[in-house]
């Protein structure tokens, strides 16, 4: 048996007919950048997320960086500001906050849930910090509610990247994107809401950085040929944004067949050498990644691929040893390092089948 780790085309292909239906709409529109797809998806994923304001964007990274510039215009923001952000994270997320000219601070991981520490947030506080950035990793939410509080206190601007969360929420149903003042969403075609191409959005419920990053990523226009702000192009494509709201109405379902397989997994695993993940009792899980930990991660990597068996690794190395920061290579974040050292991402998509979960989970019980 040869198990994928994602297989895109047969995650797209129950939607083929209605793709197909969405282009031929588009080609027959006439219109081809920012017309009625755009803004059809904006207002149904900002409903999806209960926010008041959506901006369809070019990608996530985008969409950080877009909400960043935003807060500088508004004067909440200004450079060399200093912006918490986790050690245990993608680049891009760190990127937002250096191509905004901001400065970046690093902090450790829960080692549960291997998201942002509100506890080493509130130690990393400095008369220089304006901003927390909350990283959704894996699909699990953030302590959120512990860093608005945090937030609150000492008067910060709170960011989401929910790139890998689409759909999870709170215990109380808030959703990933309406957690904060403004969040950055991905929609690369590997995410549980993803798009055939690069693709993303900001939702929040304010309305002045709304009209920012509205105007931002149209080269800083609010009416053509007239420029406010220096802008991008950071345009949400119409095509995208027509596939967008086909995948937008399966979400839901998607999620919890990727909560329902996590659960195989969960209850099926039993090799001591093996560390789950913990799903955290303050929210709901939606499983972009099902992350274990082993101490000899690539020997487990290989025998699982000589089984057939395909796995990534998310991530190899962390942000502060890679070659673009080099000025941070010196530093020690041991958390964050075993996490990169150890983790091992298993097969996990809504086309996987309960019987191809077992598969994995017993040949992972025989790995010695």
């Amino acid at each position: 048996m040869q198990i994928k780790f994602l297989d895109l085309k047969a995650v797209n292909q129950p939607y083929f007919p209605q793709f197909m239906e969405a282009t031929q709409r588009f080609l027959d529109s006439g219109w081809y950048v920012l017309g009625n797809e755009v803004q059809a998806f904006e207002n149904e994923y900002a409903a999806y997320c209960g926010t008041n304001f959506c901006v369809g964007v070019s990608n996530g990274l985008d969409a950080l960086r877009a909400i960043f510039e935003g807060y500088k215009i508004l004067g909440k923001l200004k450079e060399n500001d200093e912006v918490i952000v986790p050690a245990n994270t993608y680049i891009a997320s760190i990127l937002a906050v250096t191509q905004s000219r901001l400065t970046p601070v690093l902090v450790e991981p829960d080692p549960d849930s291997y998201n942002i520490c509100p506890g080493k947030i509130q130690s990393a506080i400095t008369s220089r910090t304006k901003a927390i950035l909350a990283v959704h990793l894996y699909g699990q939410l953030a302590d959120m509610d512990a860093i608005n509080d945090i937030a609150k206190a000492n008067n910060l601007i709170v960011v989401e990247d929910a790139a890998q969360s689409h759909g999870a929420a709170l215990r109380n149903g808030k959703k990933a994107g309406n957690l904060s003042n403004a969040t950055g969403h991905s929609f690369y075609p590997g995410k549980n809401l993803g798009a055939l191409g690069d693709a993303g959005a900001v939702t929040t419920n304010d309305a002045e950085l709304f009209e920012v990053v509205k105007a931002l990523r149209n080269y800083g226009s609010q009416k053509k040929y007239y420029n406010m702000f220096e802008g991008y192009n950071m345009r949400l494509d119409e095509n995208q944004a027509a596939w967008l709201r086909i995948r937008l109405k399966g979400l839901d379902r998607e999620n919890d067949h990727r909560r329902q397989l996590a659960l195989v997994y969960n209850e099926n695993i039993k090799n001591a050498s093996v560390t789950l993940p913990v799903e955290k009792q303050y929210g709901k899980h939606v499983y972009h990644i099902y992350p274990i930990l082993h101490p000899n991660r690539d020997a487990l990597q290989k025998y699982l691929a000589d089984h057939g068996v395909q796995t990534l690794i998310h991530y190899p190395l962390p942000p502060h040893k890679q070659e673009a920061f080099k000025h941070w290579n010196h530093l020690s974040f041991p958390i964050t390092e075993r996490i990169h050292e150890q983790e091992l991402s298993l097969p996990m998509s809504p086309v996987h089948t309960k019987e191809e979960i077992l598969t994995v989970a017993n040949l992972i019980n025989n790995f010695a």
